[in-house]
């Protein structure tokens, strides 16, 4: 990336992280700004309120809804794991599970979405946390059609509801499926295991006979090697 382009970037990036702070403060609404990202938390309640102002004003002009995913932020960042480093030998050990997932009260589960405006060359991401014990938020598909099967599969996975999906169904698991398998809760070897039974003729599901291990580690980064790596280029190429 050019300085020059580099520059642009951040002036629009500072712009509409001003935009905002200044358009919607006022409702209980925050900016983060990290790594050349910019996230907008919402207040569940206004959700609807606020998508149509981005999709709708100029200064925002988001008018594509590229992805809605769901997270799980229970024991964040605590892991069998060292979570602050990848293993330079490759992720091809396992460690027994220790421990239980600690119950949190509010805010476990976050809807969130990724929006792009072609017309202003940026990109948002707004976070609504949802309560833990009935995780609902307002459906977006009135305002972006897109998030039809992107909610769906925010639903099936986590196991979030949004309220006025026009049909609200699993879409990645099977119509009997139990749970949703991107909780942290859910085991990772899952619940029952299937086989097909000769002496009955069919498909039987029995529960899993493995043991419960970890495999692959999860880690937060926090160095964001891709902007240093930009940064450094940008310098080079000042000298």
């Amino acid at each position: 990336m050019s300085n020059g382009s580099h520059k642009g970037m951040q002036e629009r990036l500072e712009q509409l992280a001003e935009a905002l702070a200044s358009g919607f403060s006022d409702i209980g609404c925050s900016v983060e700004q990290v790594c050349g990202e910019i996230t907008l938390v919402v207040p569940r309640e206004h959700l609807i309120a606020v998508a149509t102002r981005l999709r709708d004003e100029s200064q925002f002009g988001f008018e594509e809804l590229i992805d809605v995913c769901g997270v799980d932020y229970g024991d964040y960042g605590n892991t069998e794991w060292q979570t602050d480093a990848a293993p330079d030998t490759g992720f091809g050990r396992g460690v027994e599970v220790i421990g239980q997932l600690e119950a949190m009260e509010e805010n476990r589960f976050a809807a969130v979405y990724h929006l792009l405006s072609i017309s202003n060359n940026t990109r948002l991401r707004l976070r609504v946390f949802v309560d833990t014990s009935a995780p609902i938020v307002a459906s977006v598909v009135p305002i972006w059609e897109s998030a039809n099967w992107f909610e769906r599969e925010a639903f099936d996975l986590y196991g979030i509801l949004f309220d006025g999906h026009p049909d609200l169904r699993r879409i990645l698991t099977d119509y009997g499926f139990i749970g949703h398998p991107f909780r942290k809760d859910f085991p990772l070897i899952g619940q029952v295991e299937m086989r097909y039974d000769p002496q009955l003729g069919r498909v039987v599901y029995e529960p899993v006979s493995i043991d419960p291990r970890t495999l692959v580690p999860r880690v937060i980064r926090d160095d964001n090697r891709y902007l240093a790596e930009d940064n450094e280029t940008q310098d080079a190429g000042d000298a």
